[in-house]
Protein backbone atom coordinates (compact mmCIF):
# COMPACT_ATOMS: atom_id res chain seq x y z
CA UNK A 1 0.00 0.00 0.00
CA UNK A 2 1.11 3.41 -0.18
CA UNK A 3 1.99 6.02 2.17
CA UNK A 4 1.11 9.11 1.64
CA UNK A 5 2.76 11.14 4.47
CA UNK A 6 6.47 9.41 3.68
CA UNK A 7 7.53 12.04 1.43
CA UNK A 8 7.61 10.29 -1.60
CA UNK A 9 5.12 11.13 -4.08
CA UNK A 10 2.23 8.69 -4.54
CA UNK A 11 2.61 7.84 -8.41
CA UNK A 12 6.48 7.12 -7.38
CA UNK A 13 5.80 4.57 -4.63
CA UNK A 14 2.68 3.13 -7.15
CA UNK A 15 5.13 2.75 -9.79
CA UNK A 16 8.34 1.35 -7.37
CA UNK A 17 5.66 -1.34 -6.31
CA UNK A 18 4.74 -2.29 -9.67
CA UNK A 19 8.72 -2.09 -11.00
CA UNK A 20 9.34 -4.85 -7.96
CA UNK A 21 6.21 -6.93 -9.09
CA UNK A 22 7.74 -7.27 -12.98
CA UNK A 23 11.01 -7.70 -11.35
CA UNK A 24 9.69 -10.31 -9.32
CA UNK A 25 7.80 -12.29 -12.29
CA UNK A 26 4.41 -11.56 -11.08
CA UNK A 27 3.85 -9.46 -14.35
CA UNK A 28 5.17 -11.40 -17.01
CA UNK A 29 7.09 -10.34 -19.89
CA UNK A 30 3.68 -9.44 -22.85
CA UNK A 31 1.41 -9.81 -19.72
CA UNK A 32 -0.95 -6.62 -19.19
CA UNK A 33 -0.87 -4.67 -15.95
CA UNK A 34 -4.05 -4.23 -13.98
CA UNK A 35 -6.60 -1.74 -15.65
CA UNK A 36 -6.81 1.97 -14.51
CA UNK A 37 -9.71 1.46 -12.36
CA UNK A 38 -8.30 -1.82 -10.62
CA UNK A 39 -4.94 0.43 -9.77
CA UNK A 40 -7.04 3.59 -8.90
CA UNK A 41 -9.46 0.44 -5.85
CA UNK A 42 -6.38 -1.50 -5.16
CA UNK A 43 -4.08 1.50 -3.96
CA UNK A 44 -6.87 4.51 -3.35
CA UNK A 45 -6.05 6.73 -5.46
CA UNK A 46 -6.58 9.41 -8.46
CA UNK A 47 -6.87 8.16 -11.70
CA UNK A 48 -4.19 11.06 -12.42
CA UNK A 49 -1.92 9.06 -10.07
CA UNK A 50 -2.35 6.34 -11.60
CA UNK A 51 -1.62 7.70 -14.92
CA UNK A 52 1.42 9.27 -13.38
CA UNK A 53 2.78 6.30 -12.26
CA UNK A 54 2.31 4.38 -15.14
CA UNK A 55 3.84 7.02 -17.78
CA UNK A 56 7.02 6.83 -15.15
CA UNK A 57 7.05 2.96 -15.57
CA UNK A 58 7.09 3.85 -19.66
CA UNK A 59 9.94 6.12 -19.59
CA UNK A 60 11.91 3.84 -17.81
CA UNK A 61 11.41 1.44 -20.85
CA UNK A 62 9.37 -1.37 -18.63
CA UNK A 63 6.08 -0.86 -20.09
CA UNK A 64 4.31 0.09 -23.17
CA UNK A 65 1.34 2.26 -22.70
CA UNK A 66 -1.20 1.02 -25.72
CA UNK A 67 -4.00 4.20 -25.45
CA UNK A 68 -7.10 2.17 -25.45
CA UNK A 69 -6.16 -1.31 -24.89
CA UNK A 70 -4.24 -0.96 -21.68
CA UNK A 71 -0.47 -1.16 -20.03
CA UNK A 72 1.68 -4.29 -21.33
CA UNK A 73 5.26 -5.19 -19.42
CA UNK A 74 7.85 -4.41 -22.07
CA UNK A 75 9.60 -8.04 -22.98
CA UNK A 76 13.18 -8.09 -22.69
CA UNK A 77 15.35 -8.26 -25.99
CA UNK A 78 18.99 -7.35 -25.65
CA UNK A 79 20.61 -7.52 -29.12
CA UNK A 80 24.22 -8.14 -29.88
CA UNK A 81 25.39 -6.94 -33.02
CA UNK A 82 29.01 -8.54 -33.83
CA UNK A 83 30.36 -7.06 -37.27
CA UNK A 84 33.30 -9.38 -37.57
CA UNK A 85 31.13 -12.42 -38.69
CA UNK A 86 27.57 -11.36 -39.36
CA UNK A 87 27.82 -10.85 -43.04
CA UNK A 88 30.46 -13.42 -43.47
CA UNK A 89 29.88 -15.90 -46.86
CA UNK A 90 29.71 -18.82 -44.07
CA UNK A 91 26.82 -17.67 -42.09
CA UNK A 92 24.36 -17.06 -45.24
CA UNK A 93 25.04 -20.45 -46.30
CA UNK A 94 24.43 -21.60 -42.75
CA UNK A 95 21.04 -19.17 -42.95
CA UNK A 96 22.76 -16.91 -40.92
CA UNK A 97 23.79 -14.01 -42.28
CA UNK A 98 23.02 -10.54 -40.70
CA UNK A 99 20.18 -10.31 -38.57
CA UNK A 100 19.48 -14.24 -38.41
CA UNK A 101 23.41 -14.47 -37.23
CA UNK A 102 22.51 -12.51 -34.45
CA UNK A 103 19.53 -14.52 -33.29
CA UNK A 104 21.59 -17.43 -34.03
CA UNK A 105 24.36 -16.87 -31.58
CA UNK A 106 22.17 -15.10 -28.72
CA UNK A 107 19.21 -17.81 -28.61
CA UNK A 108 16.04 -15.53 -29.40
CA UNK A 109 13.49 -16.15 -32.09
CA UNK A 110 13.92 -13.76 -35.25
CA UNK A 111 10.98 -12.37 -37.74
CA UNK A 112 11.00 -10.12 -40.28
CA UNK A 113 8.43 -8.32 -42.32
CA UNK A 114 9.39 -7.40 -46.10
CA UNK A 115 7.85 -4.62 -48.65
CA UNK A 116 9.03 -4.34 -51.67
CA UNK A 117 8.58 -0.88 -53.96
CA UNK A 118 10.64 1.12 -56.74
CA UNK A 119 11.46 4.39 -56.54
CA UNK A 120 13.96 6.96 -58.44
CA UNK A 121 16.95 7.63 -56.68
CA UNK A 122 17.27 10.83 -54.62
CA UNK A 123 20.24 12.76 -54.28
CA UNK A 124 21.95 11.31 -51.87
CA UNK A 125 21.12 7.76 -53.11
CA UNK A 126 22.45 8.51 -56.37
CA UNK A 127 25.35 9.77 -54.37
CA UNK A 128 26.03 6.77 -52.31
CA UNK A 129 25.48 4.16 -54.79
CA UNK A 130 27.41 5.80 -57.86
CA UNK A 131 24.34 6.27 -59.64
CA UNK A 132 22.43 8.99 -61.53
CA UNK A 133 19.88 10.72 -60.07
CA UNK A 134 16.26 9.66 -61.15
CA UNK A 135 17.29 5.79 -61.97
CA UNK A 136 15.61 3.32 -60.70
CA UNK A 137 16.52 1.40 -57.41
CA UNK A 138 14.69 -1.37 -55.42
CA UNK A 139 13.40 -0.93 -52.05
CA UNK A 140 13.74 -3.05 -49.74
CA UNK A 141 11.77 -2.49 -46.70
CA UNK A 142 12.22 -4.31 -43.72
CA UNK A 143 11.55 -4.80 -39.85
CA UNK A 144 12.85 -7.22 -37.37
CA UNK A 145 12.00 -8.21 -34.50
CA UNK A 146 13.39 -10.14 -31.73
CA UNK A 147 11.08 -12.73 -29.61
CA UNK A 148 8.08 -10.54 -31.34
CA UNK A 149 9.63 -6.93 -30.27
CA UNK A 150 10.45 -4.80 -33.09
CA UNK A 151 14.07 -3.87 -32.41
CA UNK A 152 15.68 -2.83 -35.93
CA UNK A 153 13.97 -1.03 -38.98
CA UNK A 154 16.40 -1.44 -42.43
CA UNK A 155 15.84 -0.27 -45.73
CA UNK A 156 17.71 -1.34 -48.75
CA UNK A 157 18.46 0.28 -52.14
CA UNK A 158 19.83 -1.49 -54.87
CA UNK A 159 20.19 0.09 -58.89
CA UNK A 160 17.30 -2.01 -60.10
CA UNK A 161 19.59 -3.09 -63.22
CA UNK A 162 21.15 -5.60 -60.49
CA UNK A 163 17.30 -6.76 -59.31
CA UNK A 164 15.33 -6.85 -62.43
CA UNK A 165 13.96 -10.50 -63.25
CA UNK A 166 15.12 -11.74 -59.65
CA UNK A 167 14.10 -12.95 -56.53
CA UNK A 168 15.49 -9.95 -54.81
CA UNK A 169 12.23 -8.27 -56.03
CA UNK A 170 10.27 -10.97 -54.33
CA UNK A 171 9.81 -11.11 -50.34
CA UNK A 172 11.65 -14.03 -49.55
CA UNK A 173 15.15 -14.15 -51.39
CA UNK A 174 15.95 -17.38 -50.17
CA UNK A 175 18.58 -19.06 -47.99
CA UNK A 176 21.40 -16.71 -47.59
CA UNK A 177 19.39 -13.40 -48.61
CA UNK A 178 20.26 -10.55 -50.86
CA UNK A 179 23.58 -11.09 -50.45
CA UNK A 180 23.54 -14.61 -51.61
CA UNK A 181 21.67 -14.22 -55.03
CA UNK A 182 23.52 -11.33 -55.79
CA UNK A 183 26.57 -13.32 -55.99
CA UNK A 184 24.47 -15.83 -57.36
CA UNK A 185 24.52 -13.92 -60.55
CA UNK A 186 28.05 -12.99 -60.39
CA UNK A 187 28.07 -9.65 -58.16
CA UNK A 188 30.68 -10.96 -55.98
CA UNK A 189 31.07 -8.67 -52.82
CA UNK A 190 34.94 -7.53 -51.92
CA UNK A 191 33.86 -4.85 -49.16
CA UNK A 192 31.33 -3.80 -46.80
CA UNK A 193 31.31 0.29 -45.67
CA UNK A 194 29.35 1.01 -42.04
CA UNK A 195 28.62 4.69 -41.06
CA UNK A 196 27.49 4.29 -37.40
CA UNK A 197 25.71 7.38 -35.99
CA UNK A 198 23.19 8.28 -33.39
CA UNK A 199 20.12 10.57 -33.17
CA UNK A 200 16.59 10.73 -31.68
CA UNK A 201 14.06 8.95 -33.19
CA UNK A 202 11.33 10.51 -35.55
CA UNK A 203 7.21 10.09 -33.81
CA UNK A 204 7.35 7.26 -36.56
CA UNK A 205 10.24 5.56 -35.49
CA UNK A 206 9.52 6.29 -32.24
CA UNK A 207 5.86 4.72 -32.50
CA UNK A 208 7.26 1.45 -34.19
CA UNK A 209 9.97 0.56 -32.02
CA UNK A 210 7.97 1.20 -29.37
CA UNK A 211 10.34 3.63 -27.89
CA UNK A 212 10.23 5.15 -24.36
CA UNK A 213 10.53 9.13 -24.04
CA UNK A 214 13.75 10.40 -24.76
CA UNK A 215 15.79 7.31 -25.87
CA UNK A 216 17.77 7.97 -28.94
CA UNK A 217 18.06 5.17 -32.11
CA UNK A 218 21.65 4.26 -33.54
CA UNK A 219 22.15 4.86 -37.19
CA UNK A 220 24.02 2.30 -39.40
CA UNK A 221 24.23 2.89 -43.03
CA UNK A 222 26.09 0.03 -44.75
CA UNK A 223 27.54 0.05 -48.22
CA UNK A 224 28.26 -3.20 -49.94
CA UNK A 225 30.95 -3.24 -52.69
CA UNK A 226 31.46 -5.30 -55.77
CA UNK A 227 35.34 -6.47 -56.71
CA UNK A 228 35.38 -3.98 -59.06
CA UNK A 229 34.67 -1.26 -56.72
CA UNK A 230 30.50 -0.89 -57.78
CA UNK A 231 28.36 -0.43 -54.70
CA UNK A 232 25.58 -2.85 -55.18
CA UNK A 233 23.54 -1.78 -52.13
CA UNK A 234 23.05 1.19 -49.83
CA UNK A 235 21.33 0.04 -46.47
CA UNK A 236 19.61 2.70 -44.14
CA UNK A 237 19.50 0.38 -40.71
CA UNK A 238 17.88 2.16 -37.49
CA UNK A 239 18.08 0.29 -33.93
CA UNK A 240 16.76 0.84 -30.72
CA UNK A 241 19.75 2.11 -28.38
CA UNK A 242 18.11 0.33 -25.62
CA UNK A 243 17.80 -2.46 -26.84
CA UNK A 244 21.72 -3.07 -29.16
CA UNK A 245 25.45 -3.17 -28.60
CA UNK A 246 27.32 -3.23 -31.72
CA UNK A 247 30.87 -4.36 -31.44
CA UNK A 248 33.43 -4.56 -33.81
CA UNK A 249 36.62 -6.35 -34.00
CA UNK A 250 39.97 -5.97 -36.23
CA UNK A 251 43.31 -7.30 -36.41
CA UNK A 252 46.16 -5.59 -34.73
CA UNK A 253 49.23 -4.98 -37.61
Amino acid sequence: MVDPSSGVAVYRQIAHALREKIGGGEYEPGSKLPSETQLVEQYDVSRRTVREAMRLLAADGLVTIKHGVGVFVRPPASVTRLARSRLSRAARARNEGAFLADAARQGFTPSTSVRIRFEPADARAAELLGIAEGDEVTVRDRVMRANGLIVQLAVSRLPREFTRGTVLEEVDTGKGGAYARLEEAGHVISQFMEDVGARMPTDEERTQLELPPGTPVLTVTRLAFRTDGVALEMNDIIMAADRYRLVYEWEAE
